[in-house]
């Protein structure tokens, strides 16, 4: 029998003593415990020679493989023949396999696993499939082309997808948005840098090289025979997208000028827009491991440099080339790519979940290498933030190994967190650096008292209107995910509550609690991960576990706990707008535990089920296995699978309950 099964919804039978209740409420203390012992070595095995920790950053679907081929079209044209030179056609060859191997049995592909076929990602499945040789009456390919046509056809993807294949003569250019050069020099939103810098920082990366490739790149045509007729959905007319009732016959008239103006604009004009933008490009490539660091923006900057005539030993062609192949994991007979690395925050988890479990006191050695490691990342220099908050003073960490333009909060808030049980080598650079991230987070404040990923006040809605903004990456928007870890972090730095900063902090995550009592999380899925994070804020800033937002808060949680004792949720909550339950999942009940704990609910029956659901599953190596998406990149768009997820949150939850 189960050893916890009296934790578990059974048949009626005798209740337990008041001794039996607390031996087993002992036992499963005392297997908390070694759990967390299991985790904590394992963990430290795990940690880097230089001293960071970084797993492997996966994507929840195959767009990545996908755009590869793409981009190797770009590149590496194949001969009349329709033949690749060797090296790019086994690369092609392994990418394909790794696509086909997510085919779903309804022919579809996924955004996140164990979701439903999703016309974007088949798209993009299929087209790269047909570009690397494959045919339409191949058996993949069939079903999969009988699945788009379910879901509405190619009309149906969004302006990115249908982007993309513009440049290949695989969709008429005429029906996308157009995204001239100029973008660089357009005036306008609220800051001195123009219209770009009202862009998210993801989105500006991304938009300045494919502008390039828009104005000067031409068409990149597909091999001989490879189009796409077949997957649209007939009698449905081809029209720019729309977004916006009111203003998309607006936005469809500019783009009919920006299309005229490529044919028949001032020529100079055009010419000193380009050639800014490549400013800008390289500008954005020195320190760091490729524009932005993430995969999108460096794929573009690779056909940019192309477009632009850069020679293929060109020092910037063949630092972009390299920093883009080094996303490339290729094994024997497998090839897949991660969006970029996670080497600060995985670092920097890590060390929290072993400094706040006690682990840390074993292993002050580990500890030590990492703040130096990560002292050593600390961003000195001015980046694109500084156009909201030209006075701050830099400093910050990144998300990556080198991405000095773009500091985010979310990290910055979680180094903090980790500093505070690590020591080292110079206490004293330490010190100041500390000061110095604390000082530029409260500095990234918005102004609706909440926290953002890259930016302050990143919140221009008319961008969110255009028609381009299908994709939902326009904006980086105040989140109260980000903003409960910052009111942690500052709490747990002395920042009192009474300072206006933590007042705000607090009143903006009261004000965007959900009627159920949970919390949006805009970068983790979803309900469990933004109610976990607001309620370690509002508890770190003093507010009391009675407080009535809390205790609704702790009932929410309870209410959708699993049979099994766990939790998971759905990406599918991003599009309903509603917690979706899922299979049970280590890192989302993890959150779970954490949010009960920080409502003082540590010792209800709902967490000892979930300490026994983490118990019981986990592994001999002292890690948890997981394969749902449990990160957001861009909700309903990109998910993502931290492969740490599933090591360090279940270790700090535990650790808390053993305490």
């Amino acid at each position: 029998m189960d050893r916890y099964e009296w934790l578990m919804p059974a048949a009626p039978r005798q209740a337990p003593s008041i001794h039996e209740l607390r031996a087993e409420a002992r036992a499963l203390r005392e297997a908390a415990a070694r759990c967390v012992e299991r985790a904590g070595e394992s963990l430290i095995a795990r940690q880097h020679a230089d001293g960071y920790w970084c797993a492997d950053l996966l994507g929840g679907d195959i767009s990545l493989e996908a755009d590869y081929i793409l981009t190797q079209l770009w590149l590496y044209q194949p001969d009349e023949n329709g033949n690749w030179n060797p090296p790019t056609k086994r690369r092609i060859e392994k990418a394909c396999r790794q696509i086909l191997k997510n085919q779903m049995p309804d022919g579809g592909f996924w955004i996140y696993p164990g979701g439903p076929a999703n016309v974007n990602a088949t798209v993009k499945a299929y087209a790269a499939l047909r570009v690397a040789g494959y045919q339409p009456n191949e058996e993949p390919l069939r079903r999969a082309r009988i699945r788009v046509l379910e879901l509405g056809g190619l009309q149906a993807c969004n302006s990115y997808t249908k982007l993309n294949l513009s440049l290949f003569g695989l969709f008429p250019r005429q029906y996308v948005p157009t995204v001239p050069p100029e973008l660089v020099m357009v005036p306008g939103g609220t800051v001195p840098g123009g219209i770009l810098y009202e862009m998210a920082s993801w989105t500006r990366t991304i938009l300045v090289p494919l502008s390039i490739v828009q104005a000067v790149g031409g068409v990149r045509r597909a091999p001989a025979g490879v189009k796409l007729d077949e997957l649209y959905l007939p009698n449905q007319k081809l029209v720019l997208p729309k977004r916006d009732r009111l203003l998309s016959p607006v936005f469809h008239q500019v783009d009919r000028l920006l299309k005229l103006w490529e044919r028949r604009g001032h020529k100079d004009i055009r010419i000193g827009a380009i050639r800014l933008a490549e400013r800008w490009i390289l500008e954005r490539t020195r320190n760091s491991d490729g524009l932005g660091a993430i995969y999108p923006a460096m794929q573009y900057t690779l056909m940019a440099l192309d477009a632009l005539g850069y020679d293929r030993d060109h020092p910037d062609f063949v630092e972009a080339l390299r920093q883009f192949d080094g996303l490339l994991t290729e094994k024997e007979d497998e090839l897949y790519f991660q969006p970029c690395f996670s080497p600060v925050w995985d670092t920097a988890q890590a060390m929290f979940s072993l400094g706040e479990t006690g682990a840390a006191r074993r292993c002050e050695e580990a500890m030590r290498k990492a703040a130096d490691w990560l002292l050593s990342k600390e961003i000195r220099r001015r980046g694109d933030w500084s156009f909201k908050r030209p006075r701050l003073n830099p400093s910050g960490w990144v998300f990556e190994f080198n991405n000095e333009h773009y500091p985010d909060i979310d990290d910055t808030a979680m180094v903090l967190l980790a500093l505070l049980h690590a020591r080292a080598s110079d206490p004293e650079r330490q010190a100041a650096c500390e000061q110095r991230a604390i000082a530029w987070v409260r500095g990234m404040q918005s102004r609706d008292g909440g926290w953002a990923a890259f930016d302050a006040d990143n919140d221009w809605g008319l961008l969110n209107r255009v028609p381009f903004a299908d994709h939902n990456a326009m904006l980086d928007p105040t989140c109260p995910d980000i903003t409960g870890r910052v009111l942690e972090s500052l709490s747990r730095r002395g920042i009192r509550a009474d300072e206006s900063d933590i007042q705000r902090g607090v009143a903006y995550l009261l004000g965007t609690q959900e009627p159920n009592g949970s919390w949006y999380g805009r970068w983790g899925v979803n309900y469990l991960y933004g109610t976990f994070l607001a309620l370690r804020g509002l508890r770190a800033a003093g507010i009391p576990p009675n407080y009535p937002p809390i205790q609704k808060a702790a009932q929410w949680v309870q209410s959708v706990q699993n049979p099994d004792g766990g939790w998971g949720e759905s990406c599918h909550s991003y599009v309903t707008g509603q917690f979706e339950p899922a299979p049970s999942t280590p890192s989302q009940t993890a959150w779970a535990l954490l949010a009960l704990e920080a409502a003082g609910q540590k010792d209800s029956r709902a967490a000892a089920r979930g300490v026994a659901h983490l118990v019981e599953t986990q592994k001999d190596d002292g890690t948890w296995p997981e394969e749902l998406a449990t990160g957001t990149g861009f909700p309903n768009v990109y998910y993502l699978r931290y492969l740490m997820y599933a090591h360090y949150f279940p270790m700090l939850a535990l650790g808390y309950y053993n305490v």
